[in-house]
């Protein structure tokens, strides 16, 4: 075998121009083109899924209305329990392989984990649990779209309620609804419905998810890492174990399975997926770009060093890893943004390094683009992070 083709930082920073779609040629006409470029939107913070969309529309003026469209009408893109037990939103196409391969193995943990819990409170047994499940799934499908309080009128066990944790320092009361609905979502049963209120809103309804077919998690896990690698490689296989939240062997298999090519990183051996180890074309003119928090570009990867600086970190992260709202110039993250409450829409550059006057007009058109469709809606991440804090506070 000969010897690995190294990619470096500008060439992959160029990768993610044209793949994540940030540079202006590269901008897609509709979400389901984003989010099939992408593999997966963050769907935890409903906003992201409109931001991240709206950031990478050649025109996104009617980001809210064609968002909405393929979420809630024409069910192209579909918002679910996916990879590492995170919400996302996925092309509906890609279903039953995210079932497969990253669902089956966390509801079976889900599902055991609530009976514990219920048995430990003295609940109701596994019986009468599949008893509850199947007549909520049931007005579930004659309603079309419910809340978990609809769901209840129709089947009063929902709000059965039983202790959590009974003696801990954690006690609290659960509801059978709450983490019933919680446990079939992640077995894919039922998916994230129409919000209640505005496109920002945390509050949604239930909807039975589609039919799918039922894939082997090898197969599935295979597809996957497929698709994720043709929009995000080079990876590592670090990379890859946190992405996809399966254990080494489960991606090495998979790697093999899909005839990965080994390529040479600044973190050592890299994969993509067979016959894209060759050189991109460049984006074109440099890029400006803002991307909400949580936006899967920035979360993409595990390892970060080549396009985000280490010492940005703790001001554009919160404890847990989750990234704020940032800048970004032509590959690099360089700073953050927020909304205060008035609506105005400030950023800061953190990282001045190559960022010029071209770049700082870059940033502010692009800017001045967000705030045009964002409109008089106001949004705060669900996540706060240091400089967003900050900036939103003025």
């Amino acid at each position: 075998m000969g010897a690995q083709r190294y990619i470096g930082a500008d060439e992959r920073r160029a990768r993610l121009a044209l793949r994540q779609r940030l540079a202006g040629p590269a901008r897609a006409g509709t979400p389901e083109e984003v989010a099939g470029a992408l593999v997966a939107l963050h769907g935890t913070d409903p906003a992201t899924v409109y931001l991240a969309v709206g950031a990478r529309l050649a025109d996104p003026a009617r980001t809210v209305e064609e968002t909405g469209r393929a979420l809630y009408e024409d069910r192209s893109l579909v918002r679910m329990h996916g990879m590492r037990h995170t919400v996302f939103v996925f092309p509906t196409a890609l279903t039953a392989v995210v079932h497969a391969s990253t669902g089956l193995a966390v509801a079976a943990r889900e599902r055991a984990a609530l009976l514990t819990h219920m048995a430990a409170a003295g609940a109701p047994d596994a019986a009468w649990l599949k008893e509850v499940e199947e007549s909520a799934l049931a007005a579930l499908a004659r309603r079309g779209q419910a809340t978990a309080a609809e769901l209840a009128q129709d089947e009063p066990r929902l709000r059965e309620q039983f202790v959590y944790a009974p003696g801990k320092s954690y006690e609290g009361m659960h509801t059978v609804s709450t983490r019933l609905l919680r446990v079939l979502g992640v077995e894919g049963k039922v998916v994230r419905g129409r919000p209640l209120g505005s496109w920002t809103s945390s509050r949604f309804r239930w909807a039975v998810a589609p039919a799918h077919a039922e894939l082997e998690p090898a197969e599935a896990q295979a597809e996957l890492l497929r698709r994720w690698l043709a929009a995000c490689g080079p990876a590592t296989e670090a990379d890859l174990k946190w992405w996809t939240g399966w254990r080494v062997t489960e991606v090495r298999r998979a790697l093999s399975a899909i005839g990965a090519e080994p390529v040479a990183l600044d973190e050592g051996t890299g994969y993509v997926a067979g016959g894209d180890a060759g050189p991109l074309p460049r984006p074109g003119e440099p890029w400006a770009a803002l991307l909400p928090a949580l936006d899967p570009t920035a979360m993409g990867w595990q390892q970060r060093d080549w396009y985000l600086a280490p010492e940005l970190r703790p001001r554009l992260f919160d404890g847990s890893g989750n990234v704020g709202p940032t800048v970004w110039w032509d590959g690099r993250v360089v700073g953050g943004w927020a909304q205060r409450p008035d609506g105005e829409l400030v950023w800061r550059i953190l990282d001045e390094e190559g960022v010029g006057r071209e770049a700082l007009a870059a940033i502010e058109s692009e800017a001045e683009r967000l705030s045009g469709w964002v409109g008089t809606t106001r949004i705060t991440p669900r996540f706060r992070t240091p400089l967003e804090k900050e900036l939103a506070t003025g």
